[in-house]
């Protein structure tokens, strides 16, 4: 009798393992889905993070725009653009000359100006240029570097930004006098005797410092985003950024 009670209890402990295990497995996974909604750790679709990517880069290019392009924007700040070296060797020989005394403080004064005044009007090119982002590249720059969707979008924008940024930056150099300026001491400067004539492109140089800027400051922006929770002002990016914060 004993033996026969023996053989049941082992064959039903047979039977029950399975089911036990299983029981467990489902206790464990249900644990986990509970744990997750507790904790905001539920999976977001990939538009979700194409969503969040593109509203943190907007946010990010519209608080640098309007930055730089306020009054002393670059002037006053450490994208502030100083003049190109061979300017620099113009200004040291003319600035001896009656009337070119402050043309450097002047001169870099105007060509700042002038990268104000094209932030100003350049911006929607990068708000525009954001929406070439895929919702790939979005799930790749999520879990990135911290200035990995800066670098995407230089990358990916820089040349014909610059195509659309020079001639602002032209018509603005003009508008502040600049150009009248830089022209006034290259010829002083080629008049000189002993020195190589020289004149270099004072709008493209002007052009590739506001976009370094521009693009600097956008960078800050973003690690700013990633690293301060705070930051993250709306539900879709506090989503989109939690991810990234648990990688």
């Amino acid at each position: 009798m004993r033996l026969r009670y023996l053989l049941i209890l082992a064959v039903s402990l047979l039977f029950a393992a399975p089911a036990e295990a299983q029981f467990n497995k489902l206790l464990k996974k249900a644990s986990e889905q509970a744990d997750a909604v507790l904790k905001g750790k539920n999976p977001l679709s990939e538009e979700e993070i194409g969503r969040g990517l593109k509203e943190a880069l907007n946010q990010g290019v519209s608080k640098a725009v309007t930055s730089l392009a306020a009054e002393n924007g670059y002037y006053g700040s450490p994208y502030k653009i100083l003049l190109p070296e061979e300017a620099q060797k113009v200004i040291t020989k003319v600035s001896v000359l009656p009337g070119l005394g402050n043309v450097e403080q002047d001169l870099t004064e105007r060509i700042n100006r002038a990268a104000e005044l094209a932030a100003s009007k350049a911006g929607p090119i990068f708000v525009d240029a954001i929406k070439g982002l895929t919702i790939r590249d979005a799930m790749n720059l999520l879990l990135g570097e911290q200035d990995a969707a800066t670098r995407y979008l230089e990358s990916n924008t820089a040349l014909p930004l610059a195509g659309e940024f020079q001639p602002v930056i032209k018509e603005a150099l003009d508008e502040v006098n600049a150009t009248d300026i830089w022209k006034k001491a290259v010829i002083a400067y080629n008049k000189l005797p002993f020195v190589k004539k020289t004149d270099p492109e004072l709008d493209r140089y002007v052009t590739e410092r506001a976009l370094e800027g521009m693009f600097g400051l956008v960078e800050v922006k973003e690690s700013e985003l990633r690293q301060n929770p705070a930051l993250r002002n709306t539900d879709l990016l506090r989503k989109v950024f939690a991810r990234q914060d648990k990688e």
